[in-house]
């Protein structure tokens, strides 16, 4: 489905899902300390989820089976939470998590370390795979084209050289978890779909310390770097407004 300017009523549902969204996220986060389960952080988000009363997006999604992805190191998103995954100290832990609320449906991600960095290297990754998503965000506004977006990510990626994922993109989001058109996290300005104020989108940068290769895992559901290589990765859902875009996902 293309991605349609939403009403008023449609942007102030997806304004409270992604305030609650933002908000378990911080919380999740704050949990992810060394010796706890994937298993047990997603049994933190779905009972504050029960709490705030919204409805997991991601639950039964495809046939995906919890109510966040988590991923950890070498993967880089679609990790299903498990009791056998426990979390080390110096670990980089993507939570990416969806919430719909009054029928529509906001999505979004954070990269965090658990605890003390094995290196400076990853907490520079985890640092300028967020700059990128900013940057993506910061050349918003009424018809922008979505190559646009992809240039300012890739610009910062470049700039770092990072492994930049191509195979995973942006979309839009809000009637469904994921609306047309892709938005890929590389391009070239004045090139792409154009976007229109109203519009909700999900810019959210996958980056590698090695290169952009990935596979599925035998889960059908986790994607892991080919190389082994460390990723982090960042995700908002944006409405995209007449001279800029408000983050939806934020507190």
């Amino acid at each position: 489905m293309q991605t349609k300017v939403k009403t008023a009523t449609e942007i102030e549902a997806m304004r409270e899902s992604g305030r609650m969204l933002a908000t378990i996220l911080q919380v999740v986060k704050s949990q992810a300390v060394a010796g706890i389960t994937t298993k047990a952080l997603a049994d933190v988000a779905a009972r504050e989820l029960k709490v705030l009363g919204g409805e997991p997006s991601f639950l039964g999604y495809n046939g995906f089976p919890d109510v966040i992805c988590i991923s950890v190191n070498n993967e880089v998103v679609h990790g299903i939470p498990s009791t056998n995954k426990v979390i080390s100290e110096g670990d980089i832990l993507s939570l990416d998590f969806g919430v719909t609320y009054r029928g529509m449906i906001t999505d979004s991600a954070l990269s965090t370390i658990v605890g003390k960095a094995h290196s400076q290297t990853h907490e520079q990754l985890v640092k300028y795979t967020e700059r990128s998503m900013l940057a993506g965000i910061n050349v918003v506004h009424d018809r922008v084209r979505t190559g646009d977006i992809g240039a300012a990510v890739e610009a910062i990626l470049n700039r770092y050289k990072y492994g930049i994922v191509r195979d995973l993109v942006g979309h839009g989001v809000g009637h469904y978890l994921h609306e047309d058109p892709n938005i890929p996290n590389y391009g070239r300005p004045n090139t792409g779909p154009w976007l229109d104020a109203g519009m909700t989108i999900a810019i959210e940068p996958m980056a590698t310390l090695g290169t952009e290769r990935i596979y599925v895992a035998e889960d059908g559901w986790t994607i892991l770097t080919a190389d082994q290589s460390w990723a982090a990765h960042f995700e908002h859902t944006i409405l995209i407004t007449e001279d800029g875009a408000e983050i939806l996902t934020t507190i």
